[in-house]
């Protein structure tokens, strides 16, 4: 793997920020460039991805919430959005995709 995304999906919970900086620190600990997607899903079909750093991830342990924000997608529901988004990772490069949240975020992982 040489390109993961990461996103956050569904309610806020605890640890979200440290699952996030647990991602983007182990990725570049093995050479892998990490693009956080803002929003949740939503993000992800906006194509609106940034790029993740050491510096990104710096001090965000102690604040509430998640970094890269989150949200519930409707819009992800749609299997023709679902085929869309996985043809758009794989353009993108994209070798894998780490989604923190609970079971309908998982359900829109799979």
């Amino acid at each position: 793997m040489n390109r993961i995304g990461v996103l956050t999906s569904g309610g806020d919970s605890p640890g979200m920020n440290a699952c996030i900086r647990s991602v983007v620190r182990h990725g570049m600990a093995r050479g892998m460039e990490v693009i956080g997607y803002r929003r949740g899903y939503e993000g992800l079909i906006d194509n609106d991805g940034i790029r993740m750093t050491s510096r990104s991830v710096s001090g965000i342990m102690q604040t509430g919430g998640t970094i890269l924000q989150t949200a519930r997608s409707k819009r992800f529901l749609d299997p023709d959005v679902r085929a869309e988004m996985v043809q758009r990772l794989k353009a993108d490069g994209l070798d894998g995709l780490v989604v923190v949240g609970g079971n309908g975020s998982f359900r829109g992982a799979v």
